[in-house]
C-alpha cells in the first residue's frame, strides 16, 4: 500500500449515519485508509452520549445531515465545543445544511472518497 492509503493512520473517526449500507461502505474507506471508525451511530442522541461520557477519544467525525427526520446539529455543536473537526454528508445541495452550520466542510453523496479522506486529515 501507498503512502496516501493510510492518510489517517491511528486517527478515530466518529461516523453518524442512520442508512446502514451507506455507514458501511464510509467505514469500510475509512478502515482502509488507517482510521479506526467509533460507530457508526445511527442517531443524534447516541452519538451526543457517547462524546459526553468521554470513554471514546474522537479525532474527526463524518455527520449525515438528516438521521431519520432528526438533524444531526447537536451532534455537530458537541464536536464544536470539543475543536473537534467534522464533516457534514448530505444527499442534498448546500440548502440541506442550515445557514448557521454553512461554514462546516461538507461533502455531497456520494462523496468523494480521496477529498473526504483529506478533508478529515486536515
Amino acid at each position: 500500500m501507498n503512502e496516501q492509503a493510510k492518510i489517517l493512520d491511528g486517527r478515530r473517526i466518529m461516523v453518524v449515519e442512520d442508512d446502514y449500507l451507506v455507514a458501511l461502505g464510509l467505514s469500510t474507506v475509512l478502515e482502509e485508509a488507517g482510521a479506526h471508525v467509533v460507530g457508526p451511530l445511527a442517531s443524534a442522541q447516541e452519538a451526543v452520549a457517547l462524546l459526553e461520557e468521554g470513554r471514546e477519544k474522537v479525532d474527526a467525525a463524518v455527520l449525515d445531515v438528516d438521521l431519520n427526520g432528526e438533524k444531526s446539529y447537536p451532534v455537530a455543536d458537541a464536536l464544536a465545543s470539543r475543536n473537534i473537526r467534522f464533516i457534514f454528508a448530505t444527499g442534498y445541495g448546500i440548502d440541506a445544511v442550515a445557514e448557521g452550520y454553512r461554514h462546516h466542510p461538507r461533502c455531497q453523496k456520494p462523496c468523494d472518497h480521496q477529498a473526504l479522506l483529506k478533508a478529515l486529515k486536515g
